[in-house]
Order: structure tokens, then C-alpha cells, then sequence
């Protein structure tokens, strides 16, 4: 007779060659069969525990719809912002990151509205901020270079 840890090992397996898993997919679904089969063996397995769960894949985004110009609508509650970063964090409590991973978004997509942004760096430039920055790394480096290296302290030896 088969083991537990076989019994999964075998079901995963044809899982596996069916459908591509991630690992943390892989190991969520080794802990449901694992718990099934418990649930068989013991005979307390409800009808409810024998249906397989819902995987929450993120659905396809129109990125158009999602990143207009002047707006970036946030999928969680479907209002437009210009920035979205400070509304995941304070309303939803959320990072970032967390929100690309969960809608599939890549992780270079800026969570800004075009337009915005365009007009945040006319801005800077108009105002001299590329130069002003160029400035004051130069400032830093002479300075880091002026800088006296603080010396080792010494030993005293035992005598």
C-alpha cells in the first residue's frame, strides 16, 4: 500500500505535467492533496474540502484602460489618481510591489499618469535640476576626496 507522501507525490506529478506551476503554487497544492488524502483516510472529508479551490490568477489588465494619460485608475477600487503609490499605501495598505506582483504588472511600470510625469519633468528642467544635481555630486565627490581618512587608533603594547 502507498504512503501518504506518495499518494501526493503521484497526484502532483500529473498535475504538474498538465498544467505549469509556480513554486509557491506547487507547494500550496502539495499541502490541499496532502490534506485530502487525510481527510479520506480518516473519513472526515466534507464535500466542501473535496472541491478544489479557486486560484486567484490575476486577470488580463487592458493597460490602456489602466494607464491613461492623465489618470492611472487603481484595480483594486477603480478610481482614476494621478499617482497611484500614496493611495495603495494609505487606503488599501498595500506597497507597490505588492500590487504589480497581484495584477501581473511589470515591475518597470511606473504607477504615474503620463501626463504627470511629462509635465514633472518639463518642470525640472526648467528649473535647472539636472544641472544643479550634476553640480552637486561634483561639490561631494571634491569633498570626499578633500577629506582627511581618520587614522587607526593604536595599540598599546603590554609590557
Amino acid at each position: 500500500m502507498s504512503t501518504l507522501a506518495e499518494l501526493t507525490a503521484q497526484i502532483i506529478a500529473a498535475r504538474v505535467a498538465k498544467k505549469d506551476m509556480t513554486l509557491d503554487e506547487l507547494q500550496q497544492e502539495m499541502q490541499i492533496v496532502s490534506n485530502m488524502l487525510k481527510g479520506i483516510d480518516a473519513g472526515t472529508l466534507t464535500e466542501a474540502v473535496a472541491q478544489e479551490p479557486e486560484t486567484s490568477k490575476p486577470e488580463k489588465i487592458n493597460f490602456k484602460k489602466v494607464f491613461k494619460d492623465n489618470e492611472v485608475v487603481c484595480l483594486l477600487c477603480n478610481k482614476g489618481f494621478t499617482t497611484l503609490k500614496r493611495h495603495l499605501t494609505q487606503v488599501h495598505k498595500i506597497t507597490d510591489k505588492d500590487y504589480k506582483k497581484q495584477f501581473g504588472i511589470p515591475a518597470k511600470q511606473k504607477l504615474i499618469a503620463k501626463a504627470y510625469s511629462e509635465e514633472r519633468r518639463k518642470a525640472a528642467l526648467d528649473r535647472g535640476q539636472g544641472e544643479i544635481l550634476v553640480k552637486a555630486r561634483a561639490a561631494r565627490a571634491a569633498k570626499k576626496a578633500e577629506a582627511p581618512k581618520p587614522k587607526a587608533a593604536k595599540v598599546a603594547k603590554k609590557k
